[in-house]
């Protein structure tokens, strides 16, 4: 059964590793029903907070979800306790293929539908939350980012819901995909141009880098998840 494990939220805490001086990364499950909703800036989820909202938050990032199982993963790999919110997330699924979601695609989640809609892509903060050297470089390298939600119906969702898909394009462009595109393989750019469901901000980046008008590596650094 696809599920979620549970819903997570952060609030502000002082922050060495991003541009602002607090950082709303370090996210705990809750218990109980959690309203999640369509925000024109910040987190669609109630009760998390967003810091830095030039880079994070609005509409296209109003919820982040990443799947236990890919979460797991990194259990031998770092020295952390591997716990649901680890990675900043807010939902963290079970039973749920996250990279394999496709841009566009629908969850059904408890009283909230779903949209997904762009790749987390790695940043300071998130490096320096976890302390792991070079982890910027060995999360781009293992591919499985999470992904950002749109919410288009708001809705109270909770521990236990069922993740449901209710609608899936067939361009076939997944989360994954895209991740690739925009990292380490720029031979997958050309699959970006024409999904309407992907932000903006994400295609332009792939025009301009097909284009040759920006450096990938130094753009890269500049970005923030």
């Amino acid at each position: 059964m696809s599920a979620l494990m549970s819903v997570n939220v952060g609030k502000a805490t002082p922050s060495e590793h991003s541009d602002e001086p607090v950082t709303g990364i370090d996210k705990r499950p809750t218990e109980g029903a959690v309203l999640l909703s369509a925000p024109e800036e910040g987190s669609g989820v109630a009760g998390d907070d967003v810091c830095d909202r030039r880079h994070h938050g609005g509409p296209d990032q109003a919820v982040y979800a990443f799947a236990w199982e890919d979460l797991t993963t990194w259990s031998d790999r770092i020295e952390r306790t591997i716990e649901p919110g680890i990675f900043g997330e807010n939902l963290t699924t079970v039973g749920v293929d996250v990279t394999g979601a496709v841009i566009g695609e629908h969850w059904r989640v408890g009283g909230a539908l779903l949209e997904v809609s762009t790749p987390r892509i790695p940043c300071r903060t998130f490096a320096g939350f976890l302390g792991e050297r070079g982890w910027i470089r060995r999360f781009t390298r293992e591919a499985r980012p999470g992904a950002y939600l749109r919410v288009l119906e708001p809705g109270e969702v909770r521990a236990g819901d069922a993740v449901e898909i209710v609608h899936r394009p067939g361009h076939g462009v997944d989360i994954g995909t895209v991740f690739r595109a925009l990292t380490t393989a720029p031979e997958l750019l050309p699959k970006l141009l024409d999904v309407e469901a992907l932000p903006d901000k994400a295609r332009e980046k792939a025009r301009r880098r097909l284009s040759g008008h920006v450096d990938p590596v130094s753009e890269r650094l500049r970005d923030h998840d």
